[in-house]
């Protein structure tokens, strides 16, 4: 870990700004948000935070920006993080600084994550969205690039024994790619399991808050708030060629889980291959 100057900080906020003035326009109403709530005033600093986390934090490495496609697109990606999703950050501050162009991805969450107050407000201003069929119709149709997690909570929280193991995927994100012809690009990240291990699981505590799990780490929430700060595990992040499919988005599940095995397997062989080569956690 390393950690920022002064200096390297205005270079990281003017790259940024650099980065943001090649997006495409998004239609923002008089009030500043566009219509699923994003707020650019909400999302420079939230932006500045999570590139200071992207470049002396987790000290990302990617590889692969090329095969991010001009247009919509739907990026699928192996989950974790048991505390925050900073696999979700860390993908979309390395689709933004090292996109050509730059993108900036329109995360689709759980149906559960509006209910957790002030996290609500936050995940729309910054670009988040539920991940319902219709709302990601309407972004692909205006161009927008999709980021997806089909392992949903079941990869999220999860033990540290289990790492690395892709859950069962949600079939939803390929009927949307096959109702709206839009190329799904694989993305594997190696670090998300690392920086807040999980330890166990607490059914108690989920039924408490209401939440599909509870994660119990090494850290939290045995020091509390605390417990939620990330080790500085450092990140890769590779996105893969797109893959393109057709067929009808009304098929049976069966037909559908064909297909849908085509990414697992995409993500499962570049997470082999990443974590063959890896040689510190840390480093």
């Amino acid at each position: 870990m390393k950690l920022p100057t002064p200096g390297a900080i205005r270079d990281l906020s003017d790259r940024i700004d650099e980065c943001i003035s090649q997006l495409p326009s998004r239609v923002i109403n008089e009030y500043g948000y566009d219509p699923w709530g994003y707020s650019p005033k909400w999302a420079k600093p939230v932006m500045m935070a999570f590139g200071l986390m992207y470049e002396y934090w987790f000290r990302v490495e990617t590889s692969g920006a090329e095969n991010l496609p001009r247009g919509r697109a739907i990026l699928i990606g192996n989950h974790a993080g048991n505390t925050f999703a900073w696999d979700g950050a860390m993908v979309a501050m390395a689709a933004l600084l090292e996109g050509a162009p730059p993108r900036a991805l329109r995360g689709m969450a759980e149906f559960f994550l509006p209910t957790i107050p002030y996290f609500n407000v936050f995940m729309h201003r910054v670009g988040t969205v539920v991940g319902r069929p219709e709302n990601g119709r309407r972004m692909l149709e205006m161009e927008e690039a999709l980021l997806v997690f089909p392992e949903g909570h079941r990869g999220f929280i999860k033990t540290y024994t289990r790492r690395y193991r892709l859950q069962r995927f949600g079939l939803g994100f390929m009927r949307l790619a096959l109702a709206t012809a839009t190329p799904i690009v694989p993305v594997a990240i190696v670090g998300s399991e690392e920086h807040s291990p999980g330890i166990a699981t607490s059914r108690a505590l989920a039924r408490l808050i209401q939440s599909p799990a509870f994660p119990v780490t090494i850290t939290f929430p045995w020091l509390g708030p605390l417990g939620m700060v990330p080790l500085p595990a450092k990140f890769r992040i590779r996105f893969g060629a797109p893959l393109h499919f057709r067929g009808d988005p009304e098929a049976d599940n069966e037909q559908i889980e064909v297909k849908v095995a085509k990414v697992k397997a995409a993500i499962r062989s570049m997470l082999k291959d990443m974590l063959r080569k890896r040689r510190s956690i840390w480093l």
